[in-house]
């Protein structure tokens, strides 16, 4: 029995276009966490001006908790050698993340309050708020199920009859 936890390849990609579009979302990713770190101070703030069930009292808990998804994601995306497990929770953050940025963004533009900063850079580049944040997102959303099912990290296993 190992006490250690053993990290592995990823698994092969099923095609070969799963390979940049996984690349391509972690590079999304990466610019979107460089500009939610770059003032990361006043980052709570964009979140609490969206005005999100819960108020302003947790703004800066989903601030970090935004962020912190974004970063866990980028290893599954990277394929990079984990462990199953992480690779698995690596994969699941993604979706946490990119599923709470389309939340948000809907959020926003059904909510008769709109804000002026959509949060997706943070407080670095205020991005406007309009459908197309919701539409952004969406495909974020799709790009992350095709790379999970490219890359999905649970063992195959062929069952012989």
């Amino acid at each position: 029995m190992s006490f250690f936890v053993k990290s592995t390849p990823a698994s092969v990609p099923k095609t070969k276009n799963i390979r940049p579009i996984s690349l391509g979302l972690a590079a999304v990713l990466v610019i979107m966490v460089v500009a939610q770190l770059f003032t990361f101070e006043t980052f709570p703030k964009v979140i609490a001006d969206m005005l999100l069930p819960g108020g302003s009292d947790v703004s800066s808990i989903r601030a970090a908790l935004i962020v912190t998804l974004e970063v866990a994601a980028l290893p599954f995306l990277l394929s990079m050698r984990l462990s199953p497990a992480m690779r698995v929770v690596s994969m699941v953050a993604g979706w946490f993340a990119i599923t709470a940025w389309f939340v948000a963004s809907l959020w926003v533009n059904l909510s008769p309050n709109m804000g002026m900063n959509s949060g997706l850079l943070g407080d670095t580049i205020s991005v406007p708020v309009g459908w197309w944040s919701v539409l952004f997102c969406l495909s974020l959303g799709v790009l992350a199920a095709w790379s999970a099912w490219g890359m999905w990290p649970c063992l195959r296993k062929k069952h012989k009859n």
